[in-house]
């Protein structure tokens, strides 16, 4: 009977045996360490996936900056100062009689405002009082007319000179402010170049009507003079009734 007790207790841990052993094979093992590792991997790689992202969207957008920044001004007010410059260059250009060249000033002071001599006729002296005359007038005309030039491109400034400021004002950019910028600069050379045309025309009609005046003087002694000779009398006068 005991030989018999034993082999069922034999026969039923064997079989006990044959059948835990697969189903503990079969059993998943909760590792509570390793599961914290994977959660920290996870979260690593997360970041790291978050900090690309955020890097990819600085990039982005410093190159729209940087693409803000190296737009052009849509707006360019060269075409109207140089047509404005151009327009007083020209009143310039056309001065009348003695021009603004130097070689012309020299040969006119060389002759029509040489001071007097014995040697000259009464006739050269007529003519060359009379081209003084027309020399003043031609050159205080020749001033109005820049005047007027200078002053009808201020119309044409202000209202470049509104939109530049406008536009600088709505720039998007460094560029776009830099080229408002340079614009206004070369706005106001345009408008110093303006006077300083009023101011050269000015001064040359002064000049040549200072010039005359002294001319005159000098010539009204030289007529003195051919007065009083003997004989000379008649033609110092016709000098004298021109003048």
């Amino acid at each position: 009977m005991s030989r018999l007790s034993s082999l069922l207790v034999a026969g039923t841990v064997a079989i006990t045996l044959g059948v835990t052993v697969p189903v503990r094979a079969q059993s998943i093992v909760f590792d509570p360490n390793n599961y914290v590792q994977n959660v920290l991997t996870a979260a690593r790689a997360l970041q790291q996936i978050n900090n690309q992202i955020t890097s990819l969207q600085n990039q982005a957008q410093m190159l729209i900056n940087q693409a803000r920044n190296l737009a052009n001004l849509p707006y360019s007010s060269l075409q109207q100062l140089q047509s404005s410059i151009q327009r007083t260059q020209q009143l310039l250009a056309q001065a009348q009689r003695i021009a603004y060249d130097v070689q012309q000033i020299d040969r006119a002071f060389s002759t029509n405002y040489a001071p007097a001599t014995g040697s000259q006729s009464s006739q050269v002296l007529i003519t060359n009082a009379q081209s003084r005359w027309q020399n003043s007038v031609a050159a205080l005309q020749d001033a109005l007319r820049v005047q007027a030039g200078v002053v009808g491109n201020l119309d044409t400034n202000r209202i470049q000179t509104s939109a530049l400021v406008t536009s600088s004002q709505g720039a998007s950019g460094a560029l776009q402010a830099t080229q408002a910028g340079n614009q206004i600069l070369a706005l106001q050379a345009q408008q110093l170049a303006d006077l300083t045309a009023t101011v050269a025309a000015q001064g040359r009609a002064q000049s040549l009507e200072a010039a005359q005046r002294a001319t005159a003087q000098d010539q009204g002694r030289e007529q003195l003079r051919r007065f009083l000779t003997p004989g000379q009398g008649y033609q110092s006068s016709n000098v004298q009734m021109f003048h």
